[in-house]
């Protein structure tokens, strides 16, 4: 069975060289220079061939899956002994052979336990361009038999839209259309035309390395810009204008707001991972502003203070919220980011010519003029002198830009950005992915000093839970559900439940009667006592009766929720679909499916064997009263998946 890597990014430094490394790693030989050394030790970096005795090896070392964030209670489960038999045992030999033993090769090297063929790397780059240049500088070091795939297109767009500028997407209509309901509409289309879905359904990738410049490429859209411009056509429809270009303007806008693009492409990423058996994902993250603080003096050539800069930093560290929380699901893959500090650099160092925006930048003779009261920002350059195209020795950082000789020096002088080497992320990149301790893991290190669940709060949770059952027992009301907590299924479930205990008491009872008979009692339950009903739909939740023909409900209704619109056609499909996400049910139907869950409930218990506390788990319940708060809890983390990891 073919093991994959999939390299986002891959065009780039950092991407180049964790492909690069992943190869001499395969083939059990490390090239000469600074890719070996290790950032924190200044020790090499893997001995050849760990790989193969490691994370992606199904015969051999399992424990360089291990992940310090979310990982340990996954490998717990079971998730690493899925597919090939990768299961966490503990951690790998050659960490101690690699920190003890010095040059790697010397002692246990040797080559790889990996047969070539075993193996493919995908780049994923964003033109073909730089997918066509990085396979055929990897495929000259690949050992025989390891495939080398190109792929490209911008991550973020859909499948049909990838090979577009954003600058030419913007101008389209249409494509503005797709963009939009990409970005804001429903997920599961979105999902589906995703190129970045599409690739990792196409590849099945074991081990993503993210090596994208996220924050970058979704922060400097240039949101401030687009807020001007559609302020300015705003005042003008406020006086009665009809600016030129007003629609395209207001939706440039939205689709620069760099939050939702964000939080929909980590879905993306995520549902496309597990739908994939992807088992371990690490992001090369970014800081926003070199390490430096917000006395950062540097920009993209925009003014200081740099809002868009600053909205990079913002960005970057949204996205390791996100990954963070991606860590803590059950089901997603482990995963790592790797956040350097400093200046990325460098690619090359030559004389060259001096390109703006793709553009090669013009040598014009300059005129004088007299500095009068108004000057011209921009001029026709055919009113100039053209000499030649600028030339001049520059360092290429790749992603960060190109610098002149006083540029590069000032920003990595002492107590600036200063500089770290790609080769240096890279290793530090492939020692996570083999599971070795970098201390440079940044979900760990918020994992770690996250403060979790305590003692003294679970005690006070039973003291508060007391509390509220005497003052119910004292005021004759009955605290369930507010529907300000979501999702909107949570209080129709609440009270659901709430009303099934008030009738049948435990769950034994609630199994001993029809649903039919269920589905009564609670109508006469809702009819006899004063005031229940009430309360239930003056809080927005509506009571569908049992005919399903009839609404009990209040002033408002939570659900349907449809923007802009107070009245909306209602068909038996929407009424059963609004019935299951926010409405009190009382059809025999919905008591049916009551009836499930509380067997699946009692079928969860711990047997008349099992003692102590391993028979106490998420899910099992020791009493056979029907608690809504305790019951709705189990729905929620066994029909829509919401637990902790």
């Amino acid at each position: 069975m073919d093991r994959t890597f999939l390299v986002l990014g891959g065009g780039g430094m950092v991407g180049t060289e964790v492909a690069r490394l992943i190869l001499h790693e395969i083939s059990g030989s490390f090239p000469d220079g600074p890719a070996r050394v290790s950032p924190r030790r200044g020790e090499y970096g893997n001995p050849p061939g760990s790989l193969g005795r490691g994370a992606l090896s199904p015969d051999e070392s399992p424990g360089a899956w291990a992940s310090p964030a979310g990982g340990g209670k996954r490998e717990a489960g079971g998730l690493l002994a899925e597919g090939g038999g990768r299961k966490a045992e503990g951690p790998s030999d050659d960490v101690s052979t690699r920190e003890a033993g010095g040059v790697p090769g010397e002692a246990g090297g040797g080559g790889s336990s990996l047969e070539p063929g075993d193996w493919r790397i995908v780049i994923a780059t964003l033109t073909s361009e730089e997918a066509d240049q990085a396979t055929q500088a990897l495929r000259e070091i690949a050992p025989d038999g390891v495939e080398v795939v190109g792929e490209c297109g911008d991550v973020f767009l859909a499948e049909g839209l990838c090979q577009i500028p954003r600058r030419e997407l913007l101008d389209d209509p249409a494509a503005r259309r797709q963009v939009f309901d990409d970005m804001l509409g429903p997920f599961e289309p979105a999902y589906r035309g995703s190129h970045l879905a599409e690739i990792i359904r196409k590849h099945r990738p074991d081990v993503i390395v993210d090596a994208v410049n996220t924050a970058t490429a979704i922060s400097y859209q240039d949101v401030a810009t687009a807020a001007v411009i559609a302020e300015r056509d705003a005042e003008a429809v406020l006086l009665g204008e009809t600016p030129e270009g007003l629609a395209e303007n207001v939706q440039s806008l939205i689709l620069s707001i760099a939050v939702p693009q964000l939080v929909r492409h980590v879905l993306i990423l995520d549902r496309a991972m597990r739908d994939a058996g992807t088992r371990l994902y690490l992001k090369v993250g970014t800081t926003g502003t070199g390490g430096m603080g917000l006395n950062v003096p540097y920009t993209h050539s925009e003014d200081r203070p740099s809002a868009k800069l600053l909205g990079k930093t913002a960005v970057g560290f949204a996205h390791t919220g996100l990954l963070f929380l991606m860590a803590r699901t059950p089901g997603s893959p482990i995963v790592k980011e790797v956040k350097p500090g400093a200046l990325i650099g460098y690619r090359d160092v030559e004389h060259r010519t001096i390109r703006e925006k793709g553009e090669a930048v013009w040598c014009y003779r300059g005129v004088r003029e007299p500095l009068g009261e108004s000057l011209d920002l921009r001029r026709d350059p055919k009113r100039f002198i053209p000499l030649f195209d600028l030339q001049l020795p520059v360092v290429d950082t790749g992603e960060n830009g190109v610098f002149t000789k006083g540029e590069f020096e000032a920003i990595t002088e002492l107590g600036q950005m200063e500089l770290v080497t790609p080769e240096e992320v890279a290793a530090v990149c492939l020692r996570e992915i083999t599971g070795a301790n970098t201390g440079r893991d940044v979900i760990a290190a918020i994992d770690g000093a996250v403060m979790d669940p305590s003692y003294r709060g679970g005690v006070l949770r039973s003291r508060v839970l007391t509390r509220l059952e005497w003052l119910e027992r004292e005021t004759k009301t009955h605290s369930v559900a507010l529907g300000q907590l979501g999702p909107p299924e949570l209080s129709k479930l609440l009270w659901e439940a709430e009303l099934i205990g008030m009738c049948r008491g435990t769950i034994p009872g609630a199994l001993q009667a029809t649903p039919a008979e269920l589905s009564r009692d609670v109508t006469d339950l809702l009819d006899r006592i004063a005031g229940l009903s009430d309360t239930i739909v003056s809080l927005g939740i509506p009571i569908l009766e049992s005919d399903g023909d009839v609404l009990r409900r209040g002033p408002r209704l939570r659900i349907p929720e449809v923007a802009g619109e107070d009245t909306v056609v209602v068909t038996a499909a929407d009424r059963d679909r609004w019935a299951a996400k926010g409405w009190v049910d009382l059809r025999e139907a919905n008591f049916e499916l009551w009836q499930r869950r509380l067997r699946a409930i009692m079928a969860a218990r711990p047997e008349k064997g099992e003692t102590g506390s391993s028979s106490v788990a998420a899910g099992t319940s020791e009493t056979e009263e029907i608690r809504a708060g305790a019951v709705v809890a189990w729905v929620l983390a066994n029909e829509l998946g919401g637990h902790r990891g």
